[in-house]
């Protein structure tokens, strides 16, 4: 028995070290362009690059990110077929009123790509200087103010609805096909301010078009140091970060989702990695596969509290 524990175990390492032998994909819930998919390509260049193998990136958009990941969790579970999705997973019981999958979380979490903070912003010219103001004047006027997201049911949409409760506001909800729309409508006037994710908003900054009032996470930016955290502008309560993560079907072998995660998490502390991360305002998740399974529960349990107490109609 014991030689035959052994000889698994040697050969389940031998797998492990063989991988991958062909090409792996790794797909992308959303279009070409946004936050993960952009951040999904920088890992699976450095995994190429670390594993001497392929790692392709494969966009499957369409139903909020259930196509995409539909189609990773039907696929062999062997490692060769991966999954790029963001936050919006945790929202999905939330937004439709039956999955196309029966499991609380259908994959298996290999780790966390990029943790991107949540920015409010406003236009460049607005009469709103600081959060307080904004705040202030929603209070004194409710259903005035206006915000844009990328449609209801949307990540920026639920981020709105818990800074609502948060601040004790009630601000109008404007949806738009998508969160580049929403930020052209707020560049244009259309709308008062928009809650959005740092990658989504850095060039706009730059360009001095926008105003950020604040940010989620426990320190400011470090390519915008003078836009202050929530909690330094009077919301200690708001902590909405976004993530990108990698995942894998259900009965992939448990030696490669390990390499795996060993192989981003490298990727991850490279210098590179920190400064494409950096230059979108991000930072690396690195975190273990058990960590990754926990933040998707978490995540599943705040967004039902705001649910809960939102309008949000489900499809």
């Amino acid at each position: 028995m014991l030689i035959v524990i052994c000889t698994l175990v040697s050969l389940s390492s031998a797998f492990a070290a063989e991988y991958p032998d062909k090409p792996v994909r790794l797909v992308v819930s959303w279009a070409p362009g946004g936050a993960v998919d952009v951040i999904a390509r920088k890992v699976a260049q450095k995994l190429s690059e670390q594993t001497k193998g392929t790692f392709v990136v494969e966009n499957k958009p369409g139903a909020t990110g259930t196509i995409g990941t539909q189609q990773v969790i039907r696929s062999a579970p062997d490692g060769y077929t991966l999954l790029a999705l963001d936050n919006t997973f945790a929202l999905l019981p939330f937004v439709f009123k039956k999955l196309p999958w029966e499991q609380e979380v259908p994959f298996i979490p290999i780790a966390v790509a990029a943790l991107q903070p949540v920015v409010i912003l406003v236009k460049g010219d607005s009469p709103y200087k600081d959060l307080a103001s904004l705040v202030n004047y929603a209070k004194a006027n409710p259903d005035t103010v206006t915000y844009g997201t990328g449609g209801a049911g949307s990540a920026p949409h639920f981020s709105a609805e818990a800074f609502q409760q948060a601040a004790g506001v009630k601000l109008m909800h404007v949806p738009y096909k998508g969160a580049g729309e929403a930020m052209t409508g707020l560049i244009s006037g259309q709308i008062d301010m928009v809650l959005l994710s740092t990658p989504s908003a850095v060039s706009q900054l730059k360009a001095n078009r926008v105003r950020a009032l604040a940010t989620s996470g426990n320190k400011r930016l470090a390519s915008f140091p003078n836009i202050p955290t929530f909690a330094e502008a009077g919301m200690p309560g708001f902590g909405i970060t976004n993530w990108v993560g990698i995942a894998a079907p259900l009965g992939t072998p448990k030696e490669i989702v390990s390499r795996l995660n060993v192989e981003i998490r490298k990727a991850l502390d490279s210098s590179d990695m920190k400064d494409f991360l950096g230059g979108m305002s991000a930072e690396a998740g690195n975190l273990e596969a058990d960590g990754f399974l926990r933040l998707i529960k978490e995540e599943n349990a705040r967004w039902a509290q705001v649910a809960k107490h939102a309008d949000i109609e489900k499809q």
